[in-house]
């Protein structure tokens, strides 16, 4: 059975959200909709969308609100959008680490058209196997030959990255810099800690594959054995 990512619509028009809801789905998208903030925390919870389409101004809970909460749970992409184009509201949604913006009203074509790109560089639109590793960026989960990996959502995200490219070595801050998106201060060593724990982690699913070398004065990369 193909993989179909699930998007998210917030928004309280619901004329927008039909128009939104038949372009996603005619590109090949499942759609699920919300039209309060205080509903996205167990929809996504329950559900696990690729991408949530976020309205800041939303009843119950805004939606500035309701993208910090679910910053703390999880790693979801999420594209904000508002009548509000006060440059502050702006720089506000991109520091907190929104994955796009856009002011409305908005093309609906260029809404489909920024989903389809940041679900490619997520990696959403298919989920990233090798021989014996299985990684799902929109449910974060992993395995390895069949067996479930507690991963924390760091260490996740680093292993999803290194092996989207296997055999690329990619040096400390490259690999901070795509951890971490909400500029925060972050010691290039912190990256050898979480490649430490990997390393463990992999070690405990009984396999002689060690998946994630380093490369000596550079950084760290990727190779599955067949």
């Amino acid at each position: 059975m193909n993989y179909i990512p699930l998007i998210l619509i917030v928004e309280d028009e619901p004329s927008l959200a039909q128009v939104l809801r038949e372009y996603l789905e005619a590109s090949g998208y499942r759609v699920a909709w919300l039209s309060r903030g205080d509903q996205v925390i167990d929809q996504v919870q329950a559900e696990q969308p690729a991408l949530i389409l976020l309205d800041i101004m939303l009843p119950g809970i805004d939606g500035l609100t309701v993208f910090k909460e679910l910053r703390r749970h999880c790693d979801v992409p999420v594209v904000l959008a508002t009548a509000k184009v006060d440059e502050i509201d702006r720089l506000i949604g991109l520091e907190l680490g929104a994955d796009d913006y856009l002011c409305k009203p908005y093309s609906p074509r260029e809404m489909v058209v920024r989903v389809k790109n940041i679900l490619r560089r997520s990696g959403a639109e298919r989920p990233s196997t090798t021989t014996a590793l299985s990684l799902d960026r929109a449910k974060f989960t992993a395995s390895y030959n069949g067996q479930s990996m507690d991963l924390t959502p760091v260490e996740f995200r680093l292993l999803w990255f290194l092996s989207e490219n296997p055999g690329r070595v990619y040096s400390r801050q490259q690999l901070l810099d795509n951890l971490y998106t909400d500029y925060r201060t972050v010691s290039e060593r912190t990256v050898d800690s979480h490649i430490k724990n990997l390393r463990r982690k992999i070690q405990n699913m009984n396999t002689t594959q060690e998946l994630i070398y380093s490369v000596y004065g550079v950084g760290y990369k990727f190779e599955a054995d067949d």
